[in-house]
């Protein structure tokens, strides 16, 4: 099963709302909506998006506080719509984070290839002894397809569920090097979740048990106890 980007629309004028909506879904994307600054928070720490596309004219600079929000705790891409052109306000949604700025009115494959960009972006790994090319790492045996969303261990598909696949996602995209608990859990769970780290530990025991010959001695996930976990980086062989 491919497990679809997810994306959060965050705005305020109903026809462009409904016709991002359409769009976006009619190319295979799963999608979410809201015009309200409150409930984007909410939707972002819940549902945690693989992309926002952000409204600037919400009241009261909404817009900017959920901007500042989201960048101080994630690097979830964010595409600002604006009707200013004034580069002023590009300036500024650049400088607090955001990925992208286009200016309405917009054409639909505009759109699309730039939220195709950011989703592509996203998927690289600052590392160059990893094979990252299409959005595919390899280490070992294991296989991550960032445009997929899917696993693959020895060419077979690993079968996670889309939680387990952002947490070794996350994990790939800083291989060789420890991402701690709280990192894991705020990227994956939201600042705001009330997890500790059993609901952590819970998804890596399963995807051990998929990924793993050994899950007991796992050869690509490895513990660093009481820190957090990182992914080794190995040369590919055919063994596992």
């Amino acid at each position: 099963m491919v497990i679809r980007d997810r994306l959060l629309i965050i705005e305020k004028e109903r026809s462009t709302a409904n016709l991002l909506k359409t769009v976006l879904k009619a190319n295979n994307y799963d999608v979410l909506l809201t015009d309200s600054e409150a409930e984007a928070i909410t939707l972002i720490t819940s549902h945690c998006p693989d992309l926002i596309i952000l409204d600037l004219s919400l009241p009261d600079r909404g817009s900017i506080n959920v901007l500042k929000y989201l960048r101080t705790w994630s690097l979830i891409p964010v595409i600002v719509l604006s009707a200013s052109s004034q580069e002023r306000d590009k300036v500024e949604v650049l400088d607090l984070g955001a990925d992208d700025y286009i200016t309405k009115p917009f054409g639909v494959s505009e759109l699309l290839a730039r939220v195709r960009a950011a989703l592509r972006h996203r998927s690289q790994v600052p590392d160059g002894r990893l094979t990252m090319q299409r959005g595919i790492l390899q280490t070992g045996g294991l296989m991550i397809d960032y445009s997929t969303h899917r696993v693959f261990i020895d060419g077979k598909d690993a079968g996670l569920t889309k939680t387990e696949f952002r947490i070794v996602a996350l994990l790939g995209r800083y291989a060789g090097r420890i991402v701690t608990y709280d990192v894991i859990l705020r990227e994956i769970w939201g600042p705001n979740n009330n997890s500790d780290n059993r609901i952590l530990r819970v998804n890596m025991a399963n995807i051990r048990r998929k990924t793993e010959k050994n899950p007991a001695e796992p050869d690509y996930i490895i513990t660093e106890a009481g820190v957090g976990y990182y992914m080794r980086i190995k040369e590919h062989t055919t063994d596992r």
